[in-house]
């Protein structure tokens, strides 16, 4: 049952991007003639931000991370295979880029605010990395946030109250040094996809 909601949230995920629009924005030669293994999304006018708080208590924006390619991904800390999976790529990722690794930030965007407190988001992200952040809103905050992001998340009903599932979407969304979306990452691409393409966008900053 899970696999079969995980991959709805793929394919749903997926279909937004596929029918979004683009906007051309203007980047130097260099940028436009970058191959990513993920979906280009350079120029993107959604994802704009993410005006959210982290699990230490602080306001959050994407301009926090100047200097630092940033990936963005919404979950929730009960999710028992893509979660997990997608965080344990991500630290894969940094560990991958050496020294170049602290020029990499992990965000995690719970989907579950309700059961995911601070406390226990701050306890998910030891789990993987501890410079990672996760972010949590309330319930309207997360609503225009996904709303902006284009995602989809959907509370399903368990034996009891407390035993609920999320469905949502599982992919990533890469910022470029300075702040701009420029690639969504399909869940399933691997550690190795990604790590190219934050290496690429890395290297165009340098």
């Amino acid at each position: 049952m899970q696999k079969r909601h995980a991959l709805k949230a793929i394919a749903l995920g997926t279909a937004a991007f596929a029918g979004s629009t683009l906007l051309t924005a203007c980047f130097d030669k260099k940028e436009q003639t970058l191959q990513f293994r993920g979906v280009d999304v350079t120029g993107a006018d959604y994802a704009r931000d993410l005006p959210l708080t982290d699990h230490n208590g602080q306001a959050r924006s994407i301009k926090d991370f100047a200097g630092k390619v940033v990936v963005v991904f919404f979950g929730f800390t009960q999710c028992p295979d893509v979660c997990p999976t997608a965080m344990a790529e991500l630290a894969e990722v940094k560990k991958a880029l050496g020294q170049d690794g602290d020029k990499l930030q992990g965000l995690f965007v719970t989907v579950d605010p309700e059961r995911d407190t601070p406390e226990v988001l701050k306890a998910y992200m030891a789990n993987f990395d501890p410079s990672f952040l996760a972010l949590r809103g309330t319930p309207e905050q997360l609503a225009a946030v996904a709303k902006d992001f284009k995602i989809y998340y959907k509370k399903v009903e368990g034996k009891t109250p407390t035993s609920y599932s999320m469905d949502h979407s599982a992919g990533s969304y890469v910022y470029d040094t300075a702040g701009r979306l420029r690639i969504y990452n399909r869940y399933g691409s691997g550690a190795q996809a990604l790590t190219e393409d934050v290496r690429a966008l890395l290297n165009t900053a340098a």
